[in-house]
């Protein structure tokens, strides 16, 4: 308070000194100005009951009206040292880049990932028939019986079986492809980067930072929850598609007449698969998320967390299904 009113003391004095000067980033400006407000600002920062004591702590201000000038030089070297000096920390601090890389809209149809889900779905429906069929009869006569009969094995229901898992297969992966370039376009980047992460080298880089067991577990899992997200989701599109399109064409190439109760049987019918259904997904994606947590703990990130993953994911809704069936005596 007491520099600003010498300040304005000053001022009040001599108008014209104050208003003759312009003030900028460079060039001249009144020194005795300056001095004035420094001598200011030290007397009041001085107690007035200490200076008789301790004097003006041996600090003495000289004042110069002469003016204080920058060259041209110094300021192009001050603006070239500054500019040096972000450049360097610009390397040392850059901002986060996300590299989304999109897979194509028809991956699977690729004669690799194709020939690999052929694969597993007719060995899924055709092994079962490899195994022996043993006929259990309680009569003695047929225990002594010497040629038992030769039970016919129909092939085509498995291979009508693996044409149609073939076709929702392909149908998942496809509807993730739509799922991921949706992500892409309203999403943020950051989100759907998230989204699009490769879980496994996530995983090893994760491992390469040296952190505790159990914020690597979190990390892993919830990496894998959020990777898995939109497999999950194109599944669980697929599988509800799949109900209501048999719900309607129940409705539309029904030849009778439509009992009131029948229709409403089948709603409820169909609520209950939905149900199932949801509740199926989130389990898969909760126990896989867990099983690449455990996996990638446990053994190698990469391969831990890819062969987790699958476990949690097969495992997950054959856990809730029993539970459900033990504790709520519920069916799914």
């Amino acid at each position: 308070m007491a520099g600003i009113a010498i300040l304005l003391d000053l001022w009040r004095k001599n108008p014209s000194f104050f208003s003759g000067q312009t003030l900028h980033s460079y060039g001249s400006f009144s020194a005795t100005a300056a001095a004035s407000a420094a001598a200011a600002s030290v007397a009041a920062a001085t107690p007035f009951a200490s200076r008789f004591l301790f004097g003006n702590a041996g600090i003495s201000v000289a004042q110069c009206d002469a003016g204080a000038t920058w060259s041209d030089d110094y300021i192009s070297n001050l603006r070239s040292a500054s500019a040096n000096i972000f450049q360097n920390d610009s390397l040392k601090y850059s901002t986060k880049e996300y590299y989304i890389e999109l897979k194509p809209l028809f991956s699977a149809f690729g004669p690799k990932s194709l020939a690999m889900t052929s694969l597993r779905s007719f060995l899924m429906f055709y092994l079962p028939l490899l195994e022996p069929h043993t006929n259990m009869e309680d009569d003695d006569e047929d225990f002594l019986q010497e040629t038992p009969e030769e039970s016919h094995v129909d092939l085509v229901v498995p291979f009508k079986k693996s044409v149609k898992q073939i076709m929702r297969e392909t149908t998942v992966v496809t509807t993730r492809r739509v799922l991921e370039r949706l992500a892409v376009t309203y999403f943020s980047q950051r989100m759907a980067w998230k989204l699009l992460k490769d879980v496994p080298k996530s995983a090893v880089r994760k491992a390469d930072r040296g952190m505790p067991t159990l914020v690597y577990f979190f990390r892993v899992s919830r990496t894998t929850f959020r990777g898995h997200f939109l497999g999950v989701a194109a599944s669980w599109l697929v599988q509800v598609g799949i109900e209501i399109y048999r719900f309607f064409s129940w409705m539309i190439n029904s030849e009778e007449e439509i009992d009131r109760a029948d229709k409403a049987q089948r709603v409820q019918l169909l609520g209950k698969k939905v149900t199932c259904t949801t509740v199926k997904c989130g389990a898969s994606l909760v126990f896989a998320s867990i099983g690449a947590g455990i996996g990638a703990t446990l053994f190698r990130p990469s391969a831990g967390q890819w062969i987790g993953c699958a476990a949690g994911d097969l495992a997950g809704p054959i856990i809730v299904s029993v539970c459900f069936e033990k504790v709520l005596h519920v069916d799914l």
